[in-house]
């Protein structure tokens, strides 16, 4: 049986492919969720994108998601270094979360390797690219929780 997942990507990520191309890479949003929703085709799932630049709509989403989605994989953007809400409302659904990042925020200013909302989710991953995503749907396609 499948899974159904809900990714969220947060602020500037619409800006994928143009912005900081060096640090995120060539390719769009679009691109990204095309390959995020074949990963979960080919692995008989389903994914749903959703982006916002705007915090309450992100955590409108997380409350919806919970008992609709089996698992969340979340990009809060910038809202990773300081959004005790949506840290809230993760902690508050049943639904897990894993957190990713399409850079590797170890490596870069240092205010970004602090992530608040990581002790919210199931794990985190970083560096890897889209790549990421994918790994953090496979961590629940092969039974994590």
């Amino acid at each position: 049986m499948g899974k159904k997942f809900l990714i969220l990507n947060g602020p500037n990520l619409n800006l994928l492919g143009k912005r900081e191309p060096g640090v995120y890479g060539h390719e769009s949003y679009e691109s990204l969720c095309a390959m995020i929703q074949a990963y979960a085709k080919e692995h008989n799932s389903t994914a749903t994108c959703f982006q916002s630049n705007h915090e309450g709509a992100l955590i409108d989403q997380i409350h919806a998601a919970d008992g609709v989605f089996d698992a969340i994989i979340i990009n809060p953007g910038a809202y990773t270094h300081y959004s005790y809400a949506i840290f809230d409302a993760i902690q508050a659904v049943d639904t897990p979360a894993f957190e990713v990042h399409i850079s590797n925020i170890q490596a870069r200013e240092s205010f970004r390797s602090v992530s608040v909302t990581a002790p919210a989710c199931v794990g985190q991953i970083y560096g890897l690219g889209f790549e990421g995503y994918l790994r953090a749907m496979d961590f629940f396609l092969k039974g994590g929780q």
